[in-house]
């Protein structure tokens, strides 16, 4: 990887362009408020983010990034040109949402809390990219890199990653990438480095169905979810390395005197080991199977069995940016610059991607505080929202370098 020469906070914290910028944070608060408001009243659905890729592509248009693009796979990049092509350091935000398209996204105020699903996750990352380029051209920053500013698709859920995934495999700057900053959500503590592994399965199972009394002994697919239900349920997973799981949809049948014909769930497994991973892997994968030979040995020898279809639907890898890498190293003394104490975590993010690939990466809070997420109740507060921006600045600058100008 190439690194700029490495600055320090105290050097940085002196630099003028550095003040000018943190000074456009703090007196343009109500509009950068304003913008996340406007970015949140845009649907972004699980697959159908089209429409805020486009909003945001304007917005970084408007900020002075003209080159502004949304790539194959629905990202929108916009690059901040450096002196040198090198280092390339990826600013991102996911644009997604894990509400469906028919969500209300009417806003509520209750005191300085906004509330509204997506609020914080992750139009709080999309507007901290807005915030620092506007920063940076308002103070006129100069970098010896270059920032390429991205709002990625496909991160929650189903997603699987999907536009991290294509950015850093398969688009136009996938080999020229050297390191990796996503934003997502609130907060100042946390500096994600570590990147939680997950595999998601799609079970199905289908039958003939029938009649509750006149049928009984068909195999019911409902009965044959529910005994591997019962068997995940069972197992015994470890506090340390952390493992868990979850059954987090389950739909089938029609009616409650008729045995249905088919039902699915869908099942999240997740592990800080990979080998815990793999292991309660292998172990949801034969508890299916066993629950649906238990359910069609139970049948009526004239009936038809149940038939299983196990869909993996995502693959999230796990993996670690060491404590000792620069870009951890940077992003922990840019907080403690600014008397905010570090703590390094472990979570689920587009940082997963780059983190697998062996590319240097964090992913930090846009600043502010945040709860309940992932439900209609979302709130963002962008009481010292400031401070996010001012350590995301910080620790931009420290990877890219900064040209002095003033």
């Amino acid at each position: 990887m190439s690194e700029a020469k490495t600055i320090s906070m105290e050097d940085l914290l002196g630099f003028s362009e550095v003040q000018e910028a943190f000074q456009f944070f703090e007196s343009q608060a109500d509009e950068i408020t304003a913008e996340q408001i406007n970015l949140c009243s845009v649907p972004a659905p699980p697959f159908g983010e089209a429409k805020r890729a486009e909003y945001f592509r304007q917005n970084l248009i408007q900020v002075g990034l003209p080159n502004a693009e949304i790539d194959e796979e629905g990202n929108c990049v916009a690059l901040r040109q450096g002196r040198s092509s090198s280092p390339l350091l990826v600013v991102s935000a996911h644009l997604d949402t894990v509400f469906p398209a028919e969500t209300d996204l009417t806003l509520k105020r209750n005191g300085r809390r906004l509330m509204a699903p997506g609020i914080s996750d992750d139009c709080c990352g999309l507007v901290a990219l807005l915030a620092l380029a506007r920063a940076m051209q308002s103070a006129e920053i100069n970098t010896e890199g270059s920032v390429l500013f991205v709002g990625t698709v496909g991160e929650e859920g189903s997603g699987n990653l999907r536009g991290a995934r294509h950015l850093l495999t398969a688009g136009k700057w996938a080999k020229e990438i050297d390191a990796f900053i996503s934003f997502d959500g609130a907060d100042v503590e946390p500096i994600t480095n570590g990147a939680l592994g997950s595999r998601r399965y799609r079970v199905e199972l289908t039958g003939t169905g029938g009649h509750s009394w006149g049928d009984f002994g068909v195999p019911n697919p409902v009965h044959g979810l529910g005994r591997a239900i019962s068997s995940l349920a069972s197992y015994p997973a470890p506090l340390e390395p952390r493992t868990t799981f979850n059954v987090g949809r389950i739909e089938g049948g029609a009616s409650i005197n008729a045995i249905p014909s088919e039902a699915s769930m869908d099942v999240d497994l997740r592990s800080v080991s990979k080998s815990e991973l793999l292991r309660i892997d292998a172990f949801f994968r034969r508890a299916v199977r066993e629950a649906v030979e238990e359910e069609n040995s139970s049948r009526r020898k004239e009936t038809q069995p149940l038939k299983l279809t196990l869909n993996l639907i995502g693959d999230r890898p796990g993996g670690e940016t060491p404590p000792s890498a620069h870009i951890v190293e940077v992003a922990t003394n840019a907080t403690r610059a600014l008397n905010v104490t570090p703590v390094l975590e472990v979570a689920s993010t587009d940082s997963n991607i780059p983190i697998a690939l062996g590319i240097p990466a964090v992913t930090l809070g846009g600043g502010g505080s945040a709860g309940n997420p992932h439900t209609l109740d979302e709130w963002y507060d962008p009481s010292h929202r400031h401070i996010g921006l001012k350590r995301g600045l910080l620790v931009i600058l420290a990877m890219v370098g900064i040209l002095r100008t003033k």
